[in-house]
Order: C-alpha cells, then structure tokens, then sequence
C-alpha cells in the first residue's frame, strides 16, 4: 500500500480509505448505499487492514450516528492501527443547535462522536460543511481547543468553496490556529468542478484531498450504457435527486473512452476511475465504499499498478468540460506567466 502525506501536515495515510456510509443503513440515502451490520463491518475491516487500508472515514449524520457505532465496534481491539476520519455540522437532531459548528455544537458533536466511536481520540476531524453563521474565527478556536485537549488531531474540511476554505486558513494563519490540512471533496471523471478553484487552493496551501465518491455517484461502475435504461439494481433510482448532476452525452463519451483503457489494461472500469484519481495533483487518498466483499476487492485492484501517459490524456479529453470564467485564460494560456506553474492547473488537459 502506498502512503501520501496529508497536505502539509507530515502525516502519512493510505492512497485509499474506506468510506463507511455502508455501514448501518438508515434513513432514505443510507439504506441505499448499503445495510451493512456489525458483523459484517467485522470482515471488511478484516480485509481492509489486510491490504493496508488505515483510514476508515464516517460522519455523525451517517445513518443517524449508525455508522460510527458500527465502526468503533469493528475496530475494537485494533484501534491503534486505524486511521479514523468523521464529520460533523449537518443536522443531527431537531434542537436548536444540533446544526452547524458553533463552540456548543462542536463540543457536544465531537464528545458524542467520540462515545459512538469507542475511542478517546479522532484522527481527522472535518467540517461537513461551512457555516456562515458562525464566524470562522470562533470555528477555529473551538477545534484548536480541541486539538489541544488531545480529543482531536489533525483538522479538515469537506465540500468548501475556495473562498470559505481560504479565509479559514487565513484566519488561522493570522491568530496562530490549527490549520485544516484536508479537503475531503467530490472529484471523479465526471465531476471535475474541483480542478477550477479547490485543486491549486490545495497546492499552494497544502492543503490534501481525500476524494468521495470517485466513481460519479454510481455511474462509473460499468452498469450504465448508451441507449439502456438504468439497471434495477442501480441505486440511482432512489439516490439521483442528492447527486451531483452528470450530462449523459458526457457520461457515454468517458465511460466509451474507460471501455477502450479496460480492453487494454484488462482492469475493470471502477479501477480505472480511481486509478485516474491517484495521478492527478492534491489527491492524498480516495474513499472507497463497498456493500460486500466482492465489490471491496474489485476495488482494491486499483493500486499496484498505473496507467500509461496516452490513457490519461485520452480519459482527460473525453471527461473535460468548458472552462468557467474567470479560469479560462489561465487554462488555455495566456495567463501563465503571472502565476507558478505549480499553481496553474489545466483541467480537462492536465496538470503542468
């Protein structure tokens, strides 16, 4: 198993981790990506640790706070060899204040976090995301706190817009705080939004990325085909309305373009899609989630190997998209001289 440093933090984590919102069931989103119980969260930690998979990522509005319950007792007895990744600031109840990240919320959510884990420490604690109520000064104190308690130990965020996460680390910066050194975000050959702004955010601040759903929602898994209808066992069907919104045109040219890099490296299209994932620039883990062991697996078959300079350039053609202003000059070149190149990315085409 490869480790990446996240960000800048001179933390190692695994190139993948695994995303338990399988775990628990719960509520109409959750029961849709999967059921799975104790014991069957048992064997596929079993099989993660095997393969070097530490990082375990959750969150307390996973299946009503299921998920960190059935992972802290999964981990039982092994807890020193995990990475444990959750969230916190969406909704959790129907008080007042069981929303956001106020110094209450944080406090309350991350003790509860804490109980349902069965662990006196988080490794990673991430916003889920960002509050305009609260402001960020107040935020970064509160975790800062927390870090110092030795409750928490590293800090991220996730689903931030680049603005929302500069001026936090601007403020932490600027008070002596704890800084966020991961952006746990939404990237995949078909949702490329975060190479505009977030990707060169995260390489000029070290700021590292752990990617969430890396196969487009479902879409990548090689089940969905030009001029078919969606497969019954898709969970499309009950989770399209919380996804992020895919042009089918586009879709059909990526997933053509993936079959022409199966037929060539005889890799599975999940694999190829997160294998595409590991060479682009900020990516220090992707997330992968599993409903059973066979589809754990076949996802583990992403690593150990790469795919070659010609397949990249031609996934990123068929996945890129017009560029939105104001990123368009730097894109097609003609604002290149102002800036680094290493802050310079070029979606659609490509890192320099």
């Amino acid at each position: 198993m490869e480790h990446r440093f996240l960000g800048r933090s001179g933390f190692k984590v695994p190139v993948l981790g695994f995303g338990a919102g399988t775990f628990g069931g719960e509520g109409p989103l959750f029961s849709a990506w999967g059921n799975t119980d104790t014991a069957g969260a048992r064997r596929i930690v079993d099989i993660c640790l095997d393969a070097g998979v530490t990082l375990f990522d959750t969150a307390d509005v996973y299946s009503n706070g299921a998920s960190e319950r059935i992972l802290g007792a999964a981990l039982k007895g092994r807890r020193s060899r995990a990475i444990i990744s959750t969230k916190l600031a969406l909704r959790s109840g129907d008080g007042p204040n069981d929303v956001g990240t106020s110094r209450h919320r944080l406090i309350e959510g991350v003790n509860a976090a804490l109980e349902r884990l069965c662990t006196d420490y988080i490794d990673l604690l991430q916003l889920h995301a960002f509050d305009a109520a609260t402001p960020v000064e107040q935020v970064l104190a509160t975790l800062d706190d927390l870090v110092r308690a030795g409750k928490v130990r590293l800090l991220g965020v996730s689903n931030f817009s680049g603005w929302q996460l500069m001026k936090s680390l601007a403020a932490a910066d600027r008070l002596g705080l704890t800084r966020y050194v991961a952006h746990q975000a939404y990237y995949s050959l078909v949702g490329r939004d975060y190479e505009w702004e977030l990707m060169p955010l995260g390489l000029d601040q070290g700021v590292g990325a752990l990617v969430w759903s890396p196969l487009g929602w479902g879409r990548l898994t090689g089940r969905l085909r030009r001029g078919q209808p969606l497969p019954e066992q898709s969970r499309l069907h009950e989770t399209a309305g919380f996804a992020p919104p895919v042009d089918e045109e586009r879709l059909y040219r990526v997933v053509d373009a993936m079959d022409e890099v199966a037929a060539e490296t005889g890799r599975a299209l999940p694999q190829i899609a997160i294998n595409w994932l590991l060479q682009r620039p900020t990516v220090s883990s992707v997330l992968i989630g599993a409903r059973d062991e066979a589809q754990l697996k076949q996802n583990l078959g992403a690593i150990g190997w790469q795919l070659g300079a010609d397949q990249m350039a031609r996934l990123d053609a068929a996945s890129a998209v017009g560029v939105p202003y104001p990123y368009y000059p730097y894109w097609n070149g003609q604002f290149t001289e102002l800036a680094p190149p290493a802050v310079v990315v070029r979606p659609g085409r490509g890192a320099p």
